[in-house]
């Protein structure tokens, strides 16, 4: 008889690896040796000096394949005297296991590799596990999971269904599930004038009034009133900076920046269209010069409800007896790039605690966690 993977200890070891992006810090190879001792075959994909992993089991089998995607990386812990544990300690505590990636999402990984170890080992599937794990979700995201789908294409390598291990959970764990997420678009804004005394105003160009009223009239529009699956979009002002120290001088430029989630009812490219026309609108009303940079993080999309999704909601209830809300909340994930590839939901643990100080999750919701991916592969292979 086996001796059964700990997912609990598995997601201490994880926590152990200092991992902040880009640093990999030996999660990967912690993982791929575990994964090769059971038979996965394993790659690295370095990619803009990240690392990568995927493991595919059972690559030449003709059935069906299913993935699980995650990430090791983490954010840096900050001022490190605000912990009361070693940010990097794995430490088991009070029911709970404390430290960086706890909850984003080192445990979900542990889980998920915990279960699909499992289930090879003791029913072998008529079909495929693939395991993609990134090291860059909490960086630019460039050359993490969209590096493992172009080696996927590249290799031939098909997922049928992809789960995404983010944490999703808002009261108890599996009471909500992801099957889309907003798109987001940030916006950096420069309005130019000239510089003049303000004594003399005829004589130089503010571009703040124009700025303002812009910032004004944008953050006041109503993008829309929601859509059947997702809540309403919405447009933030997240900095205004003149950098201006002098009371008598009028500046030269002014700059802004705005950050954008919208829903299934819009593209980044038709909000950018709207932007630029109010921007031109101002432009000629004030007589100043507008300069904009688009980054665009991700569109918006959903993974419309159907048998996948079903499957995951009866495999949650009957591990936890609870029936998971279907939602679009929250900010961006790597689903983003997968929906591509394959339909894919997000189904993970509290997310109460990511990139806290004292970041850390229930023993017991781990364990819960991996029991609910060991019975959606059961249904997912039945």
């Amino acid at each position: 008889m086996f001796k059964r993977i700990d997912p609990l200890d598995l997601t201490a070891k994880l926590i152990r690896c200092q991992s902040v992006t880009p640093t990999d810090g030996g999660a990967l190879k912690l993982l791929t040796t575990i994964l090769e001792k059971e038979g996965f075959d394993c790659h690295y994909i370095n990619r803009g000096g990240i690392l990568n992993l995927i493991a595919i089991w059972g690559r030449n089998n003709n059935g069906k394949t299913f993935g699980f995607n995650g990430h090791t990386d983490v954010v840096p812990v900050g001022e490190t005297s605000l912990w009361t544990v070693n940010p990097f300690g794995g430490e088991i505590r009070n029911e709970k296991i404390w430290g960086r990636g706890a909850c984003d999402m080192k445990s979900a990984v542990a889980a998920f590799v915990a279960a699909a170890v499992d289930y090879v080992r003791e029913t072998p599937p008529n079909g495929s596990i693939v395991i993609a794990i990134t090291g860059d979700e909490e960086g630019d995201a460039i050359d993490g999971t969209q590096a493992i789908l172009d080696w996927m294409k590249v290799n031939n390598v098909k997922v049928d269904a992809f789960l995404v291990g983010e944490p999703t959970s808002v009261n108890k764990t599996g009471d909500t599930m992801k099957i889309g997420r907003r798109g987001s678009m940030t916006v950096h804004l420069s309005a130019a004038g000239k510089q003049g005394h303000s004594a003399y105003p005829h004589l130089a160009k503010n571009p703040i009034p124009g700025l303002a009223k812009l910032i004004n009239k944008i953050s006041s529009h109503e993008l829309d009133q929601g859509s059947e699956y997702f809540d309403p979009s919405n447009l933030s002002v997240t900095t205004i900076d003149t950098g201006n120290k002098a009371n008598n001088v009028i500046p030269a430029e002014t700059k802004a920046t705005i950050n954008i989630r919208f829903n299934d009812l819009h593209s980044s490219n038709k909000l950018k269209n709207w932007l630029l026309s109010e921007m031109n609108s101002i432009e000629n009303e004030f007589n100043i010069k507008f300069s904009s940079i688009f980054k665009v993080s991700g569109e918006s999309f959903l993974t419309l409800p159907g048998n996948f999704s079903s499957l995951v909601q009866k495999s949650i209830k009957s591990t936890t007896g609870l029936t998971p809300k279907l939602s679009t909340s929250g900010g961006t994930s790597d689903a983003r790039f997968i929906k591509n590839h394959a339909p894919v939901v997000e189904v993970g643990l509290l997310g109460k605690t990511m990139h806290q100080t004292d970041e850390h999750v229930e023993l017991s919701d781990i364990i819960k966690l991996k029991s609910i991916y060991s019975s959606i592969l059961e249904n997912y292979f039945k």
